[in-house]
Order: structure tokens, then sequence, then C-alpha cells
């Protein structure tokens, strides 16, 4: 069984991802393809790398992941296909992967190299169809590319550790379904630097809010939020707090509350993509 997942930005309204499983199809009859998602912002390259990171551990070793998002090859970006972890990634170097190269060095990595083998209207997605096809019939990258050494990093949402290590500055880079904002700030990160010290979480800097609407902890779950056995969860719906989510990321929620009737963390905090999320540390 050879898996291949898609990522775009393509929506679901348009034919284009019905057309891109159709030609995995036609070029590899036996694929077995899996959506993770479509709906990713356009070019938005910071969201399509927390998806990533966040689903593809959920895979086989071996599985192969297109990603489609800002996928254009150009003067500044080509199309690269790279060994990470036993698994495969197809993309344009936009930067898509730098969130995952930043934690495990890559097994190797191609600039893919097969424009010129293909017919002269080929798009960039068949490209990457023929090259993750390729890959998942088990052919080697060193036959459709040549071995690079490095790739694009995303440094503008990179979280900052000041100097004094008493704060990291972090950035929102996804919202999800949910409503519940999701910070570039990691466990593994926030505890190397916390060291056991108290800390509080200051949201929104673009909005002036007083030291009371701070989250002074982090929970391991949702319902933990419910501290008191004198009073039932349902008393707690409503209240904001922090967890570090599955992908290991930190993530700022309103318990149990519904975005379409109520609000939530991204509505009601006015947390949007790219605002400032900082932990203070004491």
């Amino acid at each position: 069984m050879s898996i291949i997942t898609l990522t775009t930005d393509y929506g679901l309204k348009d034919h284009f991802v019905g057309a891109l499983k159709g030609k995995i199809l036609s070029e590899y009859a036996e694929a077995v393809i899996v959506d993770i998602s479509h709906d990713i912002d356009n070019f938005n390259t910071a969201e399509a790398s927390y998806i990533i990171d966040a689903a593809y551990k959920s895979f086989p070793k071996g599985t192969v992941h297109l990603i489609g998002v800002d996928s254009e090859r150009n003067k500044e970006n080509q199309h690269i296909a790279i060994q990470w972890n036993d698994h495969y990634f197809v993309c344009a170097d936009n930067g898509i992967l730098g969130m995952l190269t930043q934690k495990i060095v890559p097994q190797k990595m191609v600039a893919v190299n097969i424009h010129d083998r293909l017919p002269v209207d080929a798009t960039d997605l068949d490209v990457f169809v023929t090259v993750a096809s390729h890959i998942a019939k088990g052919g080697l990258l060193n036959v459709i590319g040549r071995e690079i050494q490095s790739i694009k990093q995303v440094t503008e949402l990179k979280p900052v550790i000041a100097a004094d290590k008493n704060s990291i500055k972090g950035y929102v880079i996804y919202i999800d379904h949910f409503g519940n904002v999701v910070v570039n700030i990691t466990k593994q990160l926030f505890l190397e630097v916390a060291k056991g010290r108290a800390y509080e979480i200051a949201l929104n800097e673009k909005i002036k809010q007083n030291d009371r609407s701070n989250i002074k902890n982090i929970w391991p779950k949702y319902s933990d939020i419910a501290v008191s056995d004198k009073f039932p969860i349902k008393n707690y719906e409503g209240q904001k707090l922090a967890i570090f989510n599955e992908a290991g990321y930190l993530e700022i929620a309103i318990f149990r509350s519904n975005p379409a009737s109520v609000g939530s963390a991204s509505s009601l905090l006015g947390l949007n993509y790219r605002d400032t999320i900082t932990i203070r540390f004491q």
C-alpha cells in the first residue's frame, strides 16, 4: 500500500481537487489518496506548515505528502522533494517545510529537475503528481532531482526569546474550526525557557489589556479548567484557557464555546493570524 496525502489551498468548490486525484490515479492506479486539508488560506505557507507538522506523524512511514500551496515554480521558488523522518514531502521551496526541518535533519533533499521531461503544457501540479507517484512506487529521489543541502526557512513568524530569558514572544499561525488559536510556541521550547518558573500569557498586544486578562496556567487538557469539585463542568463554559495541543503547540481556547452562536477565542479575544502572544516568566 502506497499512501499519498494532499494538502492544498484549492477549497472544494472548484474542480481542482478532483482533477488532482484523477491525475494521481492515472499515473499510479494503486495509490491510496488521503485528504489532509484543502482549506489552507490562500498562499499561507505558515498555516500549511503547521497543518503538515500536526498531521504527518499519524501516517505510516513511507507516506508521500503532496503540498499544493504557493506551488508555482519561479525564479525564487524551485520545486523540491525531501525525505524526512522516513516520510516524503513534495512541494515548492517556499518555507513550508521549515517548521519540520528545524526539529530533525532531513535524510535527503533534492531540487526537482524533470520539468523538461514533461509535456510543454504541464502544470506545477503535474510535476508534483509525477514526483509523488514516482516516490510512492518506490523510486529514488536522485532520479527526479539533484541533491541539495538546504531549503528555505520561514523566519518572519519564528518565536523570539528575550535576551534575559524572561519572555517568549510567539505569533498566531493558525485558527481552527472551533476558533481556537494556535501559537508557534512549542511545549518543548516553553519547558526549555521556563525551567519551572511561574508564568503568565499576555494576549494580543495590539489591544491594551490589564493583567487580569492574562492566562496564568496551561492545562494538560481542556476540561482540566474545571478545578473545583463543588461546581459542574458546565459552570466553566465560556472561560478562556491555554493548553499544548496534540501537535505540541500552545493553543488559546474558550472552553466549550460555539463559534457560530457565542463566539470563539479568535472572535471574543480579538486574535487573528500573525497577532502576538507573549509568555512572561517570573
